[in-house]
């Protein structure tokens, strides 16, 4: 009896230990602005696969919450006498997913992918005689000549983040969508648990070695405190916020202001903005097609639009919109309203003038539509009237977010699938200058969609990445914004800030551009 007595205690024992994990695993649930469709942060500048790149990838530099540049991969760097070497130097314990180590050659892959898309990357790589990898620890640059935006380049903090990834991976043509999305960042992406339309699944890296400083904006140290995360796909705003309610989800990235209330009365709930730098909603014209060919065309849309009428549809609450007649966003250094005074007011007398001297023939414009995405959905549908206002024959063509960032790549007729013009936003610190703004990118066929072509915008753009004094890059940067009156790109329609509610038993959640969730914790 005694020994039967032992076997069965020891066989509870057995059976206790597998049966009970060490720890309670912590899952946080999240509902974003947007599906995941895209797991390529390069080949689109969509914010959501931005999300996506913070969670699966690291960088060599980021951006803190002043927007000053701290290394992250890089452990020093050095720059010779005459400004044009730079030797960057990996910190140790950096690891791909894989388990294979990091190194410098799978980031000059990772850089010349990335600079092949981005509109900063583009510059940066423009006046780069030599990239290579000495050893595999280190990267060196050779510069044409001295260039003033290396570091703010290599620490841009959103679309496109020149996120580092695996040589294999980051070889792949820069206009081939990615299917690999091994990096070196916090967390995994569970691409077997990825359901398009419904969720998509990160766990915690166990082997990620953090740096030693505080979390600070997108810079410093990146601790995973939970053990998985889901983004759970509702494309439905007020559902969202019952599951938020409901403790069906803890965070609701981007809550629309006439549902604050509603949250505010329940005390397991906050709000907080993430990005207080805020974003900048904008209209892109597709230059390639008529009408907007036509810079003349294009000018009339400038007087035709009244920003206050997109900002209130789309926000609401002027707590969280400001009115902003720059191409660079109010508040920040370059702040400027030169040239754009008389714009944006809604002047449909001189819109109409414009179009009689174009000589518009009434084709129509395919206007993108999206329908799902909170703050967005109600720019096209302010559009259309104001352009029929004008005389402006619109062809308005609903769907999701992600069939148009798909749809807007292609440069077919607009009437055979193509495109005339399409609404988004952009982050603040994604327009702070000339150079980041991709919509200012006039590079013909190296343009992000849209494809600008204009020689005067690229020698003013060329100018400002070389000049280091703050009062001539201003100058230039106005010069920048006379000659979009002239040569329109895109059409600034004002910033605004978003909400994010979270349940009140989660903190840590950092101001960053764009969405981070490591140090954040679920209790």
């Amino acid at each position: 009896m005694l020994k039967l007595g032992r076997r069965l205690v020891g066989a509870l024992a057995v059976a206790a230990a597998f049966a009970t994990p060490a720890y309670a695993q912590t899952t946080l649930k999240v509902a974003l602005h947007s599906d995941l469709k895209i797991i390529d942060p390069i080949w689109t500048t969509a914010l959501i696969s931005t999300h996506h790149g913070n969670m699966v990838y690291d960088t060599l530099f980021a951006l803190d919450d002043k927007l000053e540049v701290k290394p992250q991969m890089v452990d020093k760097w050095d720059v010779s006498p005459d400004k044009l070497t730079w030797t960057f130097t990996l910190r140790d314990g950096l690891e791909w997913h894989d388990g294979k180590p990091v190194t410098a050659e799978d980031c000059v892959a990772s850089i010349r992918r990335w600079g092949a898309k981005d509109s900063m990357g583009q510059k940066l790589m423009g006046v780069v005689s030599d990239l290579s990898a000495p050893d595999a620890k280190t990267i060196k640059m050779v510069l044409k000549h001295p260039y003033g935006l290396v570091l703010e380049s290599l620490g841009k903090s959103s679309s496109n983040v020149p996120f580092m990834m695996p040589k294999s991976v980051a070889s792949t043509d820069p206009n081939t969508q990615i299917t690999d999305a091994t990096g070196s960042g916090p967390f995994i992406f569970k691409k077997d648990e990825w359901k398009a339309g419904e969720k998509a699944v990160y766990v915690k890296n166990p082997k990620y070695k953090p740096r030693a400083e505080p979390p600070s904006g997108l810079a410093g140290g990146k601790v995973a405190k939970v053990d998985r995360v889901e983004w759970i796909t509702i494309p439905d705003q007020q559902t969202q916020v019952n599951a938020l309610l409901n403790g069906e989800v803890d965070l609701v990235e981007i809550v629309p202001p006439d549902l604050l209330p509603l949250l505010a009365k329940d005390k397991n709930v906050k709000t907080t903005v993430v990005n207080k730098a805020g974003r900048q909603y904008a209209m892109r014209f597709n230059v390639l097609f008529k009408p907007f060919d036509n810079a003349k065309v294009r000018q009339a849309v400038l007087y035709a639009l009244s920003q206050k009428e997109f900002l209130e549809a789309n926000v609401g609450n002027p707590d969280y919109y400001k009115e902003c007649k720059s191409l660079f966003p109010c508040g920040s250094p370059l702040e400027s309203t030169k040239g754009w005074e008389d714009k944006l007011s809604g002047n449909v007398a001189k819109a109409k003038q414009l179009l009689a001297e174009a000589g518009y023939d009434g084709t129509p414009i395919v206007l993108m539509h999206q329908t799902d995405t909170a703050g967005h959905n109600n720019l096209a549908t302010v559009a259309k009237p104001q352009l029929e206002r004008i005389g402006l024959k619109i062809d308005l063509q609903p769907m999701d977010w992600q069939t148009l960032v798909a749809r807007r790549s292609k440069k077919d007729p607009p009437d055979k699938g193509g495109w005339g013009a399409f609404f988004t936003s952009w982050g603040a610190t994604d327009v702070l200058n000339p150079v980041s703004a991709a919509f200012l990118n006039a590079s013909c066929e190296k343009a992000t969609f849209g494809w600008p072509c204009d020689a005067e915008l690229e020698k003013l753009r060329d100018a400002y990445a070389a000049e280091s004094d703050p009062a001539k890059q201003k100058e230039i940067a106005e010069k920048v914004q006379l000659r979009v009156l002239e040569y329109p790109t895109h059409v600034p329609l004002g910033q605004f800030t978003t909400p994010t509610a979270i349940r009140a038993n989660v903190n840590g959640l950092l101001h960053t551009p764009s969405l981070a969730l490591w140090n954040v914790e679920k209790k």
